[in-house]
């Protein structure tokens, strides 16, 4: 294998040869090394184009036509442009070398930022957010200590006053859960489908003063569970599948007949999407549409949000119904399965540790995927910034970057308000 000579500027100008191995070899050609000192560079002086004229400190133009501007220019008269900008001096030491011979440099795409707004292939926007609210019947809003800047909102005061503020800013989308009183909660969830609860009662406010919002919503019974769960629960702690389809049905239409745009099951039953979609056509919701929870995985990032609402399960976990975070094949199954029954968005959940499978979803299904940054997710980054370990900020808008360039078309974040002011170049 032949060596390259390269060159080595000293502090004196000279200059040493260093051999290396797997370089071309070097023509007999002498290169400059940097001078000790920086060049000084002439000071530009102000010039007058043939067109123009300095007067009052401004460049006036003198009234020459086009033709006699080119006419000029022709008889070698051409105006005075300022010099070309400097090549900028490298630091001392630098050693001078034979440039590499690539005839691609990425680099060059990247060198200035108009280069990269230019090119970027990922785009982020507040219309790419729904932002889940929690809601309780109380008047006042109550800080939830594992989400900081999170509350349970009042239904009928702050709950309006945020979603204000979202609107604001270009976030129009938003997502309910309901933190429910615990003397409404059953075995069965039967409050689930109250067509006066706490969810319809919230839909049909916020439909009536903003009525081009789209309100997304939880169809699950966890929150309306005695026992946590997101089905009915067997005397022998086994969930119930086809049972608790039923229940969810009527929570469906139920949340439809309020006004809801989007009905969102998240309980990973089997065939509840197919289920939901038959009852909400046979009301007469053809227009409502459906997200599942296609791959919603048993994670442990989901505590902040249970403490939100008061619903982590009495006993037991979800692993009999929520998938194993070992699989990614299983998520092509549940995708194919929800597609077939009528699912118009996929849902993967948590958001930023299953970005493959985001991936996935998005290279073999044609419909809009959806990602759920969740309360885990939300409360790292914050106590992060808090801690001064991170920039919450620019981690925020990393992550929902990256949510979207792994292929989801919308995020389900709790960031929605506060990147949507980032976007608009509001400070926090």
């Amino acid at each position: 294998m032949m060596a390259s000579t390269l060159l080595n500027s000293t502090c004196n100008g000279g200059a040493a040869k260093f051999d290396y191995v797997g370089l071309k070899p070097a023509a007999a050609t002498t290169y400059p090394t940097f001078l000790p000192a920086r060049p000084s560079y002439r000071a530009r002086r102000p010039s007058i184009r043939a067109c123009e004229k300095h007067h009052g400190g401004s460049v006036q133009k003198v009234g020459l036509t086009d033709a006699e501007c080119e006419a000029l220019v022709v008889a070698g008269k051409a105006p005075e442009a300022p010099p070309a900008p400097p090549r900028p001096a490298a630091p001392l030491g630098t050693p001078v070398v034979r440039p590499l011979q690539i005839s691609r440099r990425p680099r060059r795409n990247r060198r200035s930022a108009v280069l990269r707004s230019a090119f970027q292939e990922t785009s982020l926007s507040p219309a790419n957010f729904v932002y889940p609210l929690f809601i309780h019947e109380g008047e006042e809003d109550s800080p939830i200590g594992a989400m900081p800047g999170c509350y349970r909102l009042g239904w009928r005061h702050g709950l309006v006053e945020e979603v204000s503020k979202a609107r604001d800013v270009g976030v129009n989308s938003i997502v309910l859960f309901p933190k429910v009183p615990d003397a409404l909660k059953s075995p069965t969830g039967d409050e689930a489908y109250n067509e006066n609860g706490l969810v319809p009662r919230t839909i049909r406010l916020l439909k009536d003063k903003y009525p081009d919002l789209v309100i997304y919503t939880d169809v699950a019974l966890d929150p309306y569970s005695s026992d946590g769960h997101d089905g009915i629960v067997r005397e022998d702690g086994v969930i119930m599948n086809d049972e608790t389809v039923h229940q969810l049905c009527k929570q469906a239409v139920a949340q439809a007949k309020a006004g809801a745009d989007v009905v969102s099951p998240s309980d990973m039953m089997d065939g509840r999407v197919g289920a939901i979609r038959t009852a909400l056509d046979a009301e007469g919701f053809q227009h409502v549409s459906i997200m599942s929870y296609t791959a919603k995985y048993a994670s442990s990032f989901y505590g902040p949000f249970r403490e939100a609402l008061d619903s982590n399960p009495r006993f037991g976990d979800k692993k009999t119904y929520q998938m194993n975070p070992a699989n990614y094949r299983e998520a092509l199954i549940e995708a194919g399965e929800d597609e077939a029954e009528g699912a118009d968005i996929l849902l993967v959940k948590p958001g930023l540790p299953y970005l493959d499978i985001i991936r996935l979803l998005r290279d073999n299904s044609s419909l809009p995927i959806a990602a759920y940054q969740v309360s885990g997710e939300y409360s790292m980054i914050k106590a992060g910034g808090v801690l001064k370990m991170i920039d919450e900020e620019r981690v925020m808008m990393e992550s929902l970057l990256c949510l979207r360039r792994a292929g989801a078309d919308v995020i389900l974040t709790y960031f929605a308000l506060q990147a949507a002011r980032c976007l608009c170049g509001e400070k926090r």
